[in-house]
């Protein structure tokens, strides 16, 4: 295997992290007075929109032709209707947000924060990190070896690389749009819970043998990333380059995820579904779980199936565990970890989180 240079980082083309704006390319300039106008006027516009899609998806469904409203194929269609501008805004928003916000926490800044951390509170630390800096499979190589080259714990690495995908800021906030705050809590502490134990449990296992040999041997505190000074305009402009790099290529997934989504809340019976994944069914964790970790979908996407299962008398704890397997567990991220990672320690990592989502997901069907 050819060692990656580590100053170039792998890109996957997921768009999950839009670079600065290039040297040479200024970013336009606005007054604060302005910036703040424009702001708040697009908030207000965004806002008298979002609160009117539900009359909206009624009235489209009770106009079409030949289409009763209170049908399998009516329900259907206004849940597709209600769902596709309603996760659209919201995506839109808080890309825009995120963007901004990872100018400020960059992945170079997480690996100089994480070096020196003991295990433990390292493990604590990095999987909070996690959430702020989230990342896909396309960041996961030059990640791990700017970790490696600053001396953090392998522990506390995979804290981090757990907690970053898998508590996933999007599908954080679709699911308090569209399911509530304590579905989101539920969702951000059973995340963070598996990323800290799994990766306390893999540096209690000092498994750096099970490193590739090229990665063990790199020299450390050689740099990854370049930073440069931001202003606050680049730090717009970076939030505008989010929506149209992250939104324009996903938004076919979540569609595809809302037609789902509208196909199960419109035609499946809520007896057929809650025998499956509901409270009754103890083998129905584990199953969503084996279901989940080959599959692969854009946490956008499989929130409103998330909703519609949910709506159709799903489990709360076995559609959690569904969605954070797909999410954690994503079949590109092993293939690219398997750049740096020998396949013992990828077999190991997949065992210890799923063996978490499992007992999550378990518990809260038990409590919940």
């Amino acid at each position: 295997m050819q060692p990656i240079h580590p100053l170039h980082p792998v890109d996957g083309g997921c768009g999950c992290s839009p670079p600065p704006p290039k040297a040479g390319k200024e970013a336009s300039r606005l007054s604060p007075c302005k910036t703040v106008f424009f702001g708040l006027t697009g908030l207000a516009l965004w806002y008298g929109i979002y609160s009117h899609l539900h009359p909206f998806s009624v009235m489209v469904t009770a106009s079409l032709p030949g289409i009763d409203p209170g049908s399998r194929l009516g329900a259907a269609i206004q849940f597709f209707v209600y769902d596709a501008p309603k996760v659209m805004l919201l995506l839109t928003l808080v890309v825009f947000v995120i963007g901004i916000l990872r100018s400020f926490v960059t992945q170079e800044r997480a690996r100089r924060y994480l070096a020196g951390k003991r295990e433990a509170i390292g493990n604590v630390l990095a999987a909070l990190l996690g959430v702020a800096t989230p990342f896909c499979s396309c960041s996961a190589v030059p990640l791990f070896l700017g970790f490696v080259q600053a001396g953090v714990p392998l522990g506390v690495t995979f804290s981090f690389l757990i907690a970053a995908p898998m508590v996933n800021e999007i599908a954080l906030v679709l699911l308090y749009g569209l399911l509530g705050w304590k579905v989101a809590a539920i969702y951000l502490v059973s995340g963070l819970l598996i990323a800290m134990v799994a990766g306390w449990v893999i540096g209690r296992l000092h498994l750096e043998g099970w490193i590739e040999d090229w990665v063990r041997e790199m020299r450390a505190g050689q740099a990854l990333v370049f930073e440069r000074r931001l202003t606050w305009s680049d730090r717009l402009q970076m939030g505008r380059d989010a929506v149209r790099d992250i939104v324009g290529k996903v938004w076919l997934y979540v569609l595809a995820g809302i037609a789902v989504g509208a196909l199960i809340h419109g035609y499946v019976p809520e007896d057929f579904m809650a025998g499956i994944m509901g409270k009754q069914a103890w083998w129905s964790v584990p199953l969503a779980v084996v279901f989940g970790v080959p599959m692969y979908a854009n946490a956008a996407g499989i929130v409103p199936v998330v909703e519609a299962l949910l709506g159709k008398g799903a489990a709360l704890g076995t559609v959690l565990a569904f969605m954070m397997s797909v999410i954690a567990l994503s079949l590109p991220e092993m293939i690219i970890l398997r750049k740096v990672l020998k396949p013992r320690l990828i077999a190991v990592f997949i065992a210890l989180v799923a063996t978490g989502i499992i007992a999550i997901g378990s518990l809260f069907n038990i409590i919940v």
